[in-house]
């Protein structure tokens, strides 16, 4: 399924200015200078730029693995995944970009971020791109087990600090480019990758079983660009995304599932065992039983105080069966197993309605999108960056508005970052931030919640400082 991404590249380098030659695959730089030591600081309400290059294209600079260094740094890339452990530093894992020899491909370099110094460090993986998956024996954590590279994986992290990963797009045991249906563990304690489930090798057909029921047999097929929830009891959800069916056939998905860590057992909890099924949306509020999401892939989540999972937006199928940028929120109750349309559009397509920076209404609404950045704080507010999509005049392209949804009151805000689309970041000075800083529009960045509430951003595909795009590796600090 890797012509997934390359769709979603040819529309991009259509969509945006500035655009490198063969877009992501144009202009390359090593990081040529050393970045300072420190935290990085600024205002509220103001973006600060922590790491890495001004300069799109940015190569890997891996030094030793396991020490970090003020001239170490991941290379620039798209939709890796990323988690944060119990000190409170920063994960990254894999994506498409570039490696220590400004080579584009999978990768599956992991890396540490710590937000007290601003250094990266290399923590396993491989320096170059495409490497295959070692999976010894499933189960069985071992030095030697690695994930293949990929992109666009699915991601956990769990109540004990371990991570959590399914699929992707990349490779397998055979080298073979495909998505994949694989899942891992990693335990930072220990610095080692276990095998859990799923094929070594790509494009697996799901094994749906009967709704509602765990079992052994039973396992969602390879898939790219889903979402993600983990429940208050440490089971992992999994929603959609685009790969295989029951049949075999690819597609976007719309299938739920549930997977239980102490059983190791998947659950498929609802949605279509064939692709691309448009939207069921019933009344907007209202939770009903035939109410169901589109399928649909490259959507964001968010998990509420209550239990409840939420789904925004995303490149699917809408109430018609139209396929394109949508804007919907959803939310999903695990104890009654009913989707709720909560508001945006019910057809793609749909323009963000901004409404006055700082400012709560019900009119606002973030405009369609796929691969924006999205996290939830701990006050209980959910995020939204950027992303590939419609801006607030129904142009599409890069995106790098920033919003914030209030699950008590139901509104929307949009917070900062401009109305139209294609915008050059604003980078100022390394770790100081300022109220006129703004990364630059791009989509498939990956992001954490810090200390104090505050949300880092790294990478993704879109445009530096001079409004040039390629595959991005700087990393940023917002401060509420």
């Amino acid at each position: 399924m890797n012509h997934s991404k390359a769709v979603l590249l040819a529309l991009s380098c259509v969509a945006a200015v500035g655009v490198l030659s063969a877009c992501g695959g144009g202009a390359k730089s090593a990081i040529a200078t050393t970045a300072p030591q420190g935290p990085a600081t600024g205002p509220s309400n103001s973006w600060t730029w922590a790491s890495g290059a001004y300069v799109a294209g940015a190569w890997g600079s891996y030094g030793a693995m396991g020490t970090g260094t003020v001239s170490t740094a991941p290379g620039g890339r798209n939709a890796p995944v990323g988690w944060h452990d119990g000190a409170g530093n920063l994960w990254l894992f894999g994506g498409l970009g570039y490696d220590s020899t400004g080579t584009v491909g999978s990768l599956n370099d992991l890396w540490e971020f710590s937000p007290s110094t601003s250094l990266w460090t290399w923590m396993g993986g491989s320096s170059s791109v495409n490497p295959m998956g070692s999976y010894g024996t499933q189960g069985t954590a071992a030095s030697t087990n690695v994930p293949g590279g990929r992109e666009a994986a699915l991601s956990w992290v769990d109540s004990a600090g371990n991570a959590w990963l399914f699929g992707g797009s990349g490779l397998g045991t055979t080298g073979s480019g495909g998505d994949l249906n694989d899942l891992w563990k990693y335990a930072p304690a220990t610095g080692q990758w276990t095998w859990i489930a799923g094929s070594t090798v790509v494009n697996t057909p799901g094994v749906y079983g009967v709704l509602g029921m765990p079992d052994a047999v039973s396992s969602p097929g390879a898939r790219e660009a889903g979402v993600t929830w983990i429940d208050s009891s440490g089971n992992l959800w999994l929603f959609g995304g685009l790969g295989y069916d029951s049949t075999g056939s690819a597609g976007s998905l719309s299938d739920l599932w549930k997977f239980n860590p102490t059983t190791t057992q998947w659950t498929w909890v609802g949605g279509a065992g064939t692709t691309n099924v448009g939207g069921q949306y019933g009344v907007a509020g209202v939770a009903a039983p035939t109410n169901a999401p589109g399928a649909r892939f490259t959507a964001a989540s968010w998990t509420d105080g209550s239990g409840n999972l939420w789904l925004f937006g995303g490149q699917g199928y809408d109430a018609t069966g139209a396929n394109g940028a949508l804007n919907d929120l959803w939310k999903f109750t695990p104890s009654t197993g009913l989707w709720t349309w909560i508001g945006g559009s019910a057809y793609v397509g749909g323009i963000g309605q901004y409404g006055a920076a700082g400012t709560a209404a019900a009119s606002n609404v973030p405009g369609g999108r796929e691969e924006p950045t999205a996290w939830t704080d701990g006050s209980g507010n959910f995020w939204l960056f950027g992303g590939l999509g419609v801006d607030s005049a129904g142009t599409n392209g890069y995106l790098e508005d920033l919003w914030m949804f209030n699950p008590g009151t139901g509104l929307w805000t949009f917070v900062k970052g401009s109305v139209t689309a294609n915008t050059a970041g604003v980078y100022g000075t390394i770790l100081n931030g300022a109220a006129a800083n703004t990364p630059g529009s791009r989509f498939g960045a990956v992001g954490w919640v810090g200390a104090s509430n505050a949300l880092w951003l790294f990478g993704g595909q879109g445009e530096d400082a001079s409004g040039s795009v390629s595959y991005l590796n700087d990393m940023w600090k917002y401060t509420p």
